[in-house]
């Protein structure tokens, strides 16, 4: 891939520029009054509905998204959509029904919840596995794979220094509070939109000019010649495959595969729920956005952000179908068929100035994923362990101080682990890291807070059980199941395919990852019932939980219906 031009950086260098200048103008004002720790954490009562929205958005799309989906894209089609477009109906179910018990019962860490609905023990085995895995899983790949991304746009080479400017960047937003996150994220959003959206239009005219030999190519006809071109990819619902085994030179091979990571419509029945759901209302990362406003404007943000998810599979995904179309007609020159690269394959056909501002979409993401992870690191740490267990009696302005030194030591770990890729993430690729080891703790940590929520009868043991129960089950359908039961009994279907990795062919069984989360999820929550139901008819710690918590203003239901009517157009198109 071509170097980047003198323009591509100047375009980079006003977008620094900007983001640094008004987050340090936001974080000069705050200074004229002294900053407690729910200013600094969670920014409370300065956040307007349209920076909480715009914050979400900018915490939630990351090199993850522009390269992994990018990716899923090129291989599958609008299949994996799904993530984005299900996000948007989560949002909706957050919005009325999870963030008001939240603000009602003045929950600012998602610990604090876990203590305050069940007991000290839940609260600190989550906190710490939390910020285990915020620093070791979240941080370090999403530092890992950004790098990764920018360092190939530039043409290789700078891997590690990228690495510093991301993190400096990062800190340099981070450190000033939950109030500049929010509000430069604002500014991330708008230039990782600006950026994808022109990003998708070069390509789709690419596309036209390359494909049907013409001289300037047109976006409309762009889209067009991959409708035909590339009709199995604008799918929403993959069709279960009739056999169990294939070979890999046989077609049936790739169609397993594809199912196997988007199982048609029974993952509407199982995971897909799960994922979003627990990601958007009960991980620390997204909700301490809302967390510190008042109901009314967290609900318009929430809304606000669904209404966004449902444009950003045009952004990180049509830039795969398109890469699939082009190298399909023997187009993409230089692209080894690597479903990880087609983004990039696609940004070298940038002309100068719009790789710049792809560049500065793809470190908007990235930075704002950063410094949105490194804050709830801190938070969780300042305020669930430090306060609670080191120094029960700190000060407000200690504790902003911790926090602070939170983020810097936080950020330093997670360099020092992807500095030579110490974790392996390379090698297994970024989404699937991610996946593996968040996937498997989903189903109990979604089974303890819905519980935990709306039946008033659910015990501090049965949510310890219900977290380990969760883990061990969805390891156990993932790794064992087949082995003991078979390829195909009542829960799952289990599909044999080989698959080549570095030159050497792998034969791999296994059931979809989601249809897995599914059934972990319902027996964890068959068990806590069960443990429930040998306690009292209801706890003592039960939240109080009444109808007009859940009401939403007229202007709320607009919303709604918009996003859900835009939704249903989609999949009625794309069905």
């Amino acid at each position: 891939m071509n170097n980047l031009s003198t323009p591509d950086y100047v375009i980079f260098f006003i977008y620094f520029v900007l983001v640094a200048g008004y987050g340090y103008w936001i974080y000069r004002r705050k200074r004229k009054s002294t900053m407690n720790t729910k200013d600094f954490f969670l920014a409370e009562g300065s956040l307007t509905w349209w920076a909480i929205g715009a914050s979400l958005i900018a915490s939630n799309i990351s090199a993850e998204q522009f390269i992994g989906m990018s990716g899923e894209g090129f291989f599958v089609g609008t299949a994996v959509a799904a993530y984005e477009w299900i996000a948007a109906i989560a949002l909706i179910i957050i919005a009325i029904w999870f963030i008001p018990i939240y603000l009602k019962n003045k929950i600012y860490t998602m610990p604090q919840f876990l203590k305050t609905r069940y007991n000290e023990t839940v609260a600190l085995i989550m906190a710490v596995f939390w910020l285990f895995l915020y620093v070791f899983v979240n941080l370090t790949s999403i530092l890992y794979l950004g790098a990764v991304a920018i360092n190939g746009l530039l043409g290789g080479g700078h891997l590690h220094i990228i690495m510093i400017v991301l993190m400096a960047m990062a800190l340099l937003i981070t450190l000033g509070g939950m109030k500049v996150i929010g509000y430069t994220d604002v500014i991330q959003v708008a230039v990782l939109i600006i950026g994808g959206f022109a990003t998708v239009y070069m390509a789709l005219q690419i596309v036209d000019e390359r494909i049907n030999n013409v001289a300037n190519g047109d976006a409309i006809a762009g889209l067009k010649t991959l409708f035909g071109q590339a009709p199995e990819h604008f799918k929403m619902i993959l069709p279960k495959p009739e056999v169990t085994t294939t070979t890999i030179d046989m077609p049936e091979n790739l169609d397993v595969q594809k199912y196997v990571v988007l199982p048609g419509i029974a993952m509407y029945f199982a995971g897909q729920w799960i994922v979003n759901l627990n990601y958007w209302g009960c991980n620390q990362y997204i909700t301490q956005r809302a967390l510190g406003a008042d109901l009314q404007t967290a609900r318009t943000g929430i809304l606000f952000a669904g209404f966004l998810k449902l444009f950003m599979p045009v952004i990180v995904m049509l830039p795969g179908i398109a890469a699939y179309v082009l190298h399909k007609n023997g187009q993409l020159p230089g692209f080894d068929g690597v479903k990880d690269n087609a983004y990039s394959a696609i940004l070298a056909f940038l002309p100068t100035g719009l790789k710049g501002l792809a560049v500065a979409a793809l470190t908007a993401a990235i930075v704002a994923s950063l410094a949105g992870k490194a804050n709830s690191i801190s938070t969780i740490f300042t305020l669930d362990v430090y306060k609670k267990y080191l120094n029960k009696n700190a000060e407000e302005k200690k504790m902003v101080w911790i926090g602070r030194a939170t983020v810097i030591v936080a950020m330093l770990v997670a360099l020092l682990f992807t500095w030579e890729d110490l974790l392996g993430i390379g090698g297994e690729g970024g989404f699937t890291f991610i996946q593996k080891y968040t996937g498997f703790i989903s189903p109990g940590v979604f089974a303890m807070f819905i519980l935990g929520m709306f039946w008033k009868r659910t015990t501090g043991t049965a949510a310890l059980v219900g977290v380990i129960l969760g883990f061990v089950l969805a390891i156990f359908f993932n790794n064992y199941a087949v082995s003991l039961f078979g390829k195909e009994t009542w829960l799952y279907t289990a599909f044999e395919y080989q698959k080549m990795e570095k030159g050497v062919v792998h034969t791999i069984v296994e059931i979809p990852f989601l249809i897995n989360m599914g059934w972990s999820f319902f027996f964890t929550v068959l068990t806590m019932v069960g443990i429930s139901l040998a306690g009292p008819r209801v706890n003592p710690k039960a939240f109080e939980i009444d109808a007009e918590m859940f009401r939403v203003k007229p202007k709320t239901v607009v919303m709604i219906v918009i996003t859900l009517m835009i939704l249903g157009a989609l999949y009625a198109r794309f069905w």
